[in-house]
C-alpha cells in the first residue's frame, strides 16, 4: 500500500526499523531520524513508538512533533500513550495539531483525554474548529454519531451530473470516500446515493435524481457501533451514511472505522472470555494495575474451588471406601469445564457475528446438546474402558466414570449454550458468561454429579 510514499510494514521491517530508530536516537542523529519518521507510514511509527522505553519515547516523540503527521501518528496510537505524552504539550500545540485532523480522528483523540486536558484544547481551537469538534461531541462514542466524520461529499439532485463533476473536481481534496456521492433533496435529506463511476457513464445534462439509487441504505446518529459495522460488512460496502432524526445526512462512517470498531469489540470479547476484565490495552497498563484489573474476575475461579473442596470433603466417607474416585475427579472436571467454554465461545461469537438468531433458542441448545452426548458417549467409553482395565476394584469403576463423563459433558455443553443465550435475551454482554464464570460453575455441578453417580453405581 502506497500513501505519500510511506509503505506498510511487511515481514520483519517494523523490527528494522525499530533497530534504526534506537540506534539513532542512541548517536542523536536528529536529522537522520526525523528523515526515517517521515518515510515511515503514521500507523508503523506507532507500532514502533510501543516498543521504545520512556526515555526514548520522550525524545522520539519531539521529532515526531516536528512533523506534519503527528496528528496521525496520535491517532493510531493507544489511548494509555497519547494521555501521557498530551500531558507534556501546551494547550495551544495540541490544538493547532487536532485542527489539521479529519474531524472524527480529533474526537477521538480528545474523547480519550482528561477532561480538563480535553477542555483546555478546545479553548484553544479555532472557532470553526471547535464547533465542528463539538458538535461530534454531543454523540456516545459508541454510536454511528460519535463514529462518524462530516466531511463527506453531498449533491443536490436538480444538479446535472456535468455539474455535480465540477462540483466534485473542487471539492475532493478534503473530503472522504469521493466516490460514493452522496444525492440529498430540501434540507439536505437523504434522497439516493451514485457511485463516481456511474455518474461518469452518464451524459453531462442528465440530473442526478434520474440516475442515482433511491434505496441507500443508511444508519441513524444513535445506532450502535455493532450495528453499524454489521451493516457495513452485509452489504459489502466501503461507507455508510449517517442521518438524523429528520433524515438530514449528517455524515459518513468509512469502512477503516469500522475496523478498529470489530478489532476492539472481538479484543474485549476476546479478554472476558479469558477472565481478563475488558481493558483493550492491558498489556501497556504497569504490573499492579494488570493484576488489580484480572484479581475480581479469577474471584469466581476461587470462589468455585472453595465449594468444590467442601463437595468433596461431603463425599469424604465414599471417597475413603473407594480411593480410586480420587484419580478421575480432574479429568471429569476438566472434560466439563471444557466442552463448556468452547460452547460458550462458539455462541458468544455466534451472536456478534449475527451467525446466532437469539429467536431461534430451543435449537441452537439441543443442537449443543446433542454435540455434548456424541463426544460424551465417545470420551466416556475411552475412560471407561481406561478405568476398567487400570483398577481391579471395584468392577463397577468404570461404569461410573464413562458415564460421569457423559452426563458432565452433555450437561456442560447445554449450559455453556445456554447462559450466553439468557443474558443475550435479557441485553446483558453474552461474553462475560465465558470464562471463569461457566467454567468454574461447570467445576461445581461436575464433580457433584460425579460422586452421586459413584454413590448410585457402587451402592456407597
Amino acid at each position: 500500500m502506497e500513501e505519500k510514499g510511506k509503505r506498510e510494514l511487511i515481514g520483519n521491517e517494523g523490527q528494522v526499523i525499530l533497530d534504526m530508530v534506537r540506534r539513532l536516537n542512541r548517536r542523536g542523529a536528529n536529522e537522520h531520524l526525523m528523515k526515517l519518521i517521515t518515510k515511515t507510514h503514521p500507523a508503523d511509527m506507532a507500532w514502533v513508538f510501543r516498543h521504545l522505553n520512556d526515555e526514548e519515547r520522550t525524545k522520539v516523540f519531539n521529532i515526531i512533533a516536528r512533523t506534519d503527521e503527528v496528528g496521525e501518528f496520535l491517532s493510531e496510537l493507544d489511548s494509555a500513550l497519547v494521555i501521557d505524552l498530551v500531558r507534556e504539550m501546551s494547550g495551544q500545540v495540541m490544538a493547532d495539531i487536532i485542527s489539521d485532523m479529519p474531524a472524527d480522528d480529533a474526537v477521538d483523540l480528545l474523547e480519550v483525554l482528561p477532561e480538563e486536558v480535553a477542555e483546555d484544547i478546545r479553548e484553544h481551537m479555532e472557532k470553526k474548529d471547535r464547533e465542528e469538534v463539538e458538535q461530534l461531541l454531543q454523540y456516545d462514542p459508541e454510536t454511528a454519531g460519535g463514529l462518524m466524520s462530516t466531511d463527506f461529499m453531498s449533491l443536490d439532485e436538480e444538479l446535472s451530473a456535468g455539474e455535480a463533476i465540477a462540483s466534485i473536481q473542487k471539492r475532493s481534496e478534503e473530503k472522504e470516500m469521493v466516490f460514493y456521492l452522496y444525492i440529498t433533496h430540501g434540507e439536505d435529506k437523504l434522497a439516493g446515493v451514485v457511485s463516481l463511476r456511474e455518474l461518469l457513464m452518464h451524459p453531462p445534462h442528465r440530473q442526478l435524481k434520474n440516475i442515482m439509487n433511491t434505496n441507500v441504505i443508511s444508519v441513524t446518529t444513535d445506532t450502535e457501533q455493532g450495528e453499524v459495522a454489521h451493516v457495513v460488512s452485509q452489504y459489502n460496502i466501503l461507507a455508510v451514511p449517517v442521518v438524523d432524526s429528520s433524515y438530514k445526512l449528517v455524515g459518513i462512517v468509512t469502512v477503516d472505522d469500522i475496523i478498529d470498531v470489530i478489532r476492539e469489540e472481538a479484543t474485549e470479547e476476546f479478554l472476558q472470555m479469558a477472565g481478563a476484565g475488558k481493558d483493550r490495552e492491558i498489556l501497556l497498563k504497569s504490573t499492579k494495575e494488570n493484576a488489580m484489573l484480572r484479581a475480581p474476575w479469577l474471584f469466581a475461579s476461587w470462589i468455585g474451588g472453595i465449594l468444590a473442596m467442601f463437595i468433596i470433603g461431603a463425599f469424604e466417607e465414599e471417597l475413603s471406601k473407594v480411593l480410586a474416585l480420587a484419580s478421575f475427579i480432574p479429568i471429569v472436571m476438566g472434560m466439563g469445564g471444557n466442552i463448556a467454554t468452547q460452547s460458550s465461545t462458539i455462541i458468544v461469537r455466534g451472536i456478534a457475528t449475527g451467525r446466532v438468531n437469539i429467536n431461534d433458542f430451543l435449537r441452537i441448545i439441543f443442537k449443543e446438546m446433542r454435540v455434548g452426548m456424541i463426544l460424551g458417549v465417545m470420551y466416556g467409553l475411552f475412560l471407561g474402558v481406561v478405568a476398567y482395565l487400570g483398577f481391579a476394584e471395584p468392577t463397577r469403576l468404570g461404569l461410573v466414570v464413562g458415564f460421569s463423563i457423559l452426563f458432565c459433558m452433555t450437561m456442560a455443553a447445554t449450559l455453556g449454550t445456554l447462559i450466553p443465550l439468557v443474558l443475550k435475551r435479557f441485553d446483558i454482554d453474552a461474553a462475560i458468561a465465558t470464562g471463569p464464570f461457566v467454567t468454574t460453575s461447570i467445576d461445581i455441578l461436575g464433580v457433584l454429579m460425579y460422586f452421586y453417580i459413584a454413590k448410585l453405581f457402587l451402592h456407597l
